[in-house]
């Protein structure tokens, strides 16, 4: 029986397929519920949730902005965000139609317990749960960086934040007594934030990418001169490997890349766009959402790297048709072990509203899944505005969710297999 947060409780964590829900968000009933077992304590974060709901500002022009041309790149060719920058332009969008995908708002560090996220308009919290003396988050503002837009933290580095704002992306550098990164001229100092005490360390705007709305998130993701086929992009996801790339458009169409000679297949929907994606730790399955199905399309690779010969297969979600009456799914996110899988509705009926539905995911080979319960938040009829799952927290699947009503929970979700 799959569990359900009764009205005006919220969700603490899972324990083996059940959802633990109290009365109220502590630190106590936490550490009475997963403490012991984890030996740490996830505290819910305050942040201004106006940062992750839609704006209303009308787009503005970009006249000198023009379609790629349909020219490849050469095989193998690699390329810093600056670089890309240089290569690549797109046409203008609507900042509004922009809100509605999914975009990077909440962001684990690769190598420890730090948390990043939009967490105000202008600004971006990094909350590192390891540290005992964090009792408060560092805050990330600069006047270069307004209307943030998106996060995350640099591939292969435990050091760096780059975050997408309207002006370009700025991009954020760990520094310590004795190791002081490089500061691009003209960038002022007084951008930076300290970490809390003893450390002696803080958080410095080092660098600011200049671009425009679309171009900044787009390098965000990728970070690769691809000029085929990108405009208008909507979602990116990298295989975990690297050998695949997954990138879906404002129109629906979406292509997968091999990146050894960045060749691409092209696929579309009769479902709407590409709301959500993420792969299986093998990279040889991705799990798609698409804004007007209620039901997943996973999309399985039947060689190894740089094949695209794949076939799709529906997995069918019954309790988002007939129990929620949902008209489809708004987010996704499947985490690293391949072993759970969350996502967000649209709609719905009023008892379901809002929360966030979690899955036990088998491969074997094919995807199935089983519901094990729905998460609710804190707050009358709070709603998930953003979530991520930590890719490496070896107890488990970690969930954290951003809600409407100004709180960043993180919610283990404990299996008896790790």
């Amino acid at each position: 029986m799959p569990s359900f947060p009764p009205p005006g409780a919220v969700t603490i964590c899972e324990i083996n397929r059940d959802l633990v829900a109290a009365d109220a968000l502590s630190d106590a009933r936490a550490k009475d519920a997963y403490g012991d077992v984890l030996g740490m304590v996830f505290a819910p974060i305050p942040f201004q949730p106006e940062a992750l709901l839609p704006s209303r500002e009308p787009a503005a022009p970009a006249a000198d902005q023009v379609e790629p041309a349909e020219t490849a790149p050469a095989p193998g060719l690699a390329a810093t965000i600056s670089e890309f920058f240089r290569r690549m332009v797109f046409p203008p969008l609507d900042p509004n139609l922009l809100e509605e995908f999914d975009t990077q708002k909440v962001s684990w560090n690769p190598y420890k317990h730090c948390l990043a996220f939009v967490s105000g308009k202008n600004q971006v919290t990094v909350q590192d749960f390891e540290d005992s003396d964090a009792k408060e988050p560092c805050i990330l503002t600069s006047d270069h960086q307004t209307d943030v837009k998106a996060v995350e933290w640099r591939p292969n580095s435990g050091k760096m934040i780059a975050v997408a704002c309207k002006g370009g992306i700025c991009l954020w550098s760990a520094s310590y007594p004795g190791n002081v990164p490089f500061m691009k001229p003209g960038i002022t100092s007084s951008s930076s934030s300290a970490f809390p005490r003893g450390s002696g360390g803080q958080w410095i705007l080092v660098d600011v990418l200049r671009g425009s709305s679309a171009e900044l998130i787009s390098a965000l993701w990728l970070g690769t001169p691809i000029r085929r086929g990108l405009s208008n992009i909507s979602l990116v996801r990298w295989s975990p490997s690297g050998d695949y790339l997954l990138a879906a458009k404002f129109d629906g169409t979406f292509h997968f890349w091999e990146t050894n000679t960045w060749t691409s297949e092209p696929w579309s929907s009769s479902n709407g766009y590409v709301s959500g994606a993420n792969w299986d730790p093998e990279g040889r399955v991705a799990l798609l959402s698409f804004s007007n199905s209620t039901t997943l399309g996973s999309i399985h690779f039947s060689s190894k790297p740089p094949s695209l010969d794949a076939h799709l297969l529906p997995v069918e979600l019954p309790e988002i048709f007939s129990l929620i009456v949902s008209r489809g799914i708004e987010k996704l996110a499947w985490d690293a072990s391949g072993e759970r899988l969350a996502l967000s509705f649209k709609d719905g009926n009023e008892m379901y509203r809002g929360l966030i539905a979690v899955y036990d995911v088998r491969r074997s080979p094919l995807i199935s899944l089983s519901l094990v319960g729905f998460i609710r938040g804190p707050g009358e009829g709070a709603k998930p505005l953003a979530f991520a799952f930590h890719s490496k927290f070896k107890q488990g699947p970690l969930l954290s969710v951003c809600w409407s009503s100004g709180w960043c929970c993180t919610y283990p979700l404990i299996l008896r297999s790790h």
